[in-house]
């Protein structure tokens, strides 16, 4: 694990980051049912987008499709359409959940860290932090899950790292400007542009390695070189 201080100091928020759906925040919203024959309205759903992230755990697992989700969860093909009008809609779910841990996350660490770098820095470990501790994620992430599914779904993961980088843009210009820059522009998108690669290419080495070599491997090293 990193030795950048926690970039959120949040019990509730390291959950997001810190845990699998399937254990954390998506289970955490899910009462136990086992005294009961029928979830409550809005469980089921969540079941459902619970069960998917933890099959796209599975390394080198093939497409998923509805037949094997429902299989999966002892329910009909149809009980998932009553929840969701396609598997499309499942993945946007979790696409969902994933803009809204991470950005959570963001949102804390620059209301709480003044300096543009060590925000800067602090976003690349919480990113690769959630990913090596949410590995089905990961493959929505880097767009692995996505190749046979609609593309609106890749567009908006695209979104999702270019927000990213909009946002390493805005910390490292403003800690240029503190650096007395002469071309902080220049320097903040030169530099954002290059720590977003280093995150995809961190995540998908992370999928394409079965979830074997981790995404944060010598990472402190790398961000005091690259912000030095």
């Amino acid at each position: 694990m990193s030795d950048f201080p926690d970039p959120s100091g949040d019990d509730a928020a390291l959950a997001l980051a810190g845990l699998p759906p399937s254990t954390a925040t998506l289970a955490r919203i899910i009462p136990d049912t086992t005294a009961r024959k029928r979830p409550r309205p809005g469980e089921r759903r969540v079941q459902i987008l619970q069960t998917l992230a933890s099959m796209l755990e599975q390394p080198g697992a093939d497409r998923i499709t509805t037949a094997a989700l429902a299989a999966r969860l002892q329910v009909s093909e149809a009980a998932l359409y009553r929840h969701f009008a396609s598997k499309a809609q499942m993945f946007e779910g979790l696409i969902e959940f994933i803009e809204s841990s991470v950005f959570t996350l963001v949102n804390q660490i620059t209301e709480r860290e003044s300096a543009g770098t060590v925000q800067a820095q602090r976003i690349v470990v919480m990113l690769l932090q959630f990913g090596e501790k949410n590995p089905g994620m990961v493959r929505v992430m880097v767009g692995d899950a996505l190749v046979f599914e609609h593309e609106r779904l890749i567009t908006r993961m695209n979104q999702f790292f270019d927000r990213l980088e909009g946002q390493l843009r805005q910390s490292l210009r403003s800690a240029a400007d503190a650096n007395g820059s002469m071309t902080p522009t220049v320097d903040a998108n030169a530099l954002a542009s290059g720590l977003t690669a280093l995150m995809v290419g961190r995540l998908q080495r992370y999928a394409r390695s079965g979830f074997k070599r981790q995404p944060t491997e010598h990472l402190d090293a790398l961000l005091l070189r690259l912000t030095a």
